[in-house]
């Protein structure tokens, strides 16, 4: 059913053995979007996740994958809105925002509104979260332009013309990295809105590992430099290169300025490839990024196919 402002609004909910805490959720979400159709996604739950969030009305589909990033592609490839509200199922969001953050999505014409976390409970957000959090957001803060500052925030809401150009290849938490990356290199208008982050309920436990998934995710930045923005990866892998080479080279090059002689021939061969390996290096980044280049002009196109938030209200 349209919202008062006649767009339709979908409040997506990947879940995972949420039992505790999905009724809650759909029930809060409900009361703060009386108009917006809530689904959530069970990710192969082993509990009565879905079995609780139909009970409180929610519209229950399936992933049978196991991962966020495959809940999320999937999401977002089925359901179809004009306003994608996305939330964890975990009760730790505020859903009384909501309202603002899809309000500040229109009055803005943006495409992604990000919910910061502010804490309330001292066991809401754990320290290793915390600085690893801080860490990779300045890291693709620094690597992509991103101006948000709580990039793995699991509270977002996105306009339609941002989803359906979102082409996803994570599998599991890197997902909302993704996310973020794709709205910098498309040059999309984003926000950030501050947004109470509490403790999870009794009998709901935290599918994130600090260290397996901070690595997950510092790998998948290292895999979107490399595929966004190649030329600058390729030619740090050719720099680094260049600089063995030199502090291999120097000692070759003063002894035979010493003795006209090359006594460390394998050295000196070393050296050669690895000069070489390095121009390649910068050779390859010149050209794939020419290839990026272009990838991002496809999804420019897709992304250009709909409306922004703004112009689909207009249209109601």
């Amino acid at each position: 059913m349209p919202s008062p402002t006649g767009l339709e609004i979908a409040v997506i909910v990947p879940c995972f053995n949420e039992a505790a805490a999905i009724g809650k959720v759909v029930a809060d979400f409900r009361a703060a979007l009386p108009t917006a159709t809530i689904y959530v996604y069970d990710n192969a739950s082993t509990d009565d996740t879905a079995e609780v969030a139909a009970a409180a009305g929610a519209e229950i589909r399936r992933e049978l994958r196991r991962g966020k990033g495959n809940v999320v592609r999937r999401m977002f490839q089925d359901v179809e809105a004009d306003i994608y509200v996305m939330v964890d199922g975990d009760d730790t969001y505020d859903a009384s925002v909501a309202p603002q953050l899809v309000q500040r999505l229109l009055d803005d014409d943006l495409d992604m509104v990000v919910g910061r976390r502010i804490e309330t409970h001292q066991a809401a957000y754990r320290a290793g979260h915390r600085f690893g959090n801080a860490l990779l957001t300045g890291l693709v803060r620094w690597l992509f332009g991103a101006n948000i500052e709580d990039m793995l925030s699991g509270y977002r809401v996105f306009s339609k013309r941002f989803v359906k150009s979102f082409p996803s290849s994570s599998r599991e938490f890197e997902i909302e990295t993704e996310l973020t990356v794709h709205a910098m290199q498309m040059r999309m208008a984003v926000a950030e809105m501050a947004t109470n982050y509490k403790e999870r309920p009794p009998g709901s436990s935290s599918k994130l590992r600090t260290l397996r998934d901070g690595v997950r995710i510092l790998l998948a930045i290292t895999n979107l430099v490399r595929n966004e923005r190649p030329l600058l990866f390729f030619s740090l892998v050719g720099l680094v290169l260049a600089a063995v080479a030199v502090a291999l080279g120097i000692p070759v090059v003063l002894e035979y300025l010493d003795t006209g002689l090359v006594p460390r021939f394998p050295t000196a061969i070393l050296c050669t490839g690895l000069v070489i390996i390095a121009f390649l290096s910068v050779a390859t980044g010149l050209i794939l990024d020419l290839v990026a280049h272009v990838r991002r002009e496809t999804k420019r196109l897709a992304y250009l196919a709909y409306p922004s938030p703004r112009a689909s209200q207009r249209t109601r």
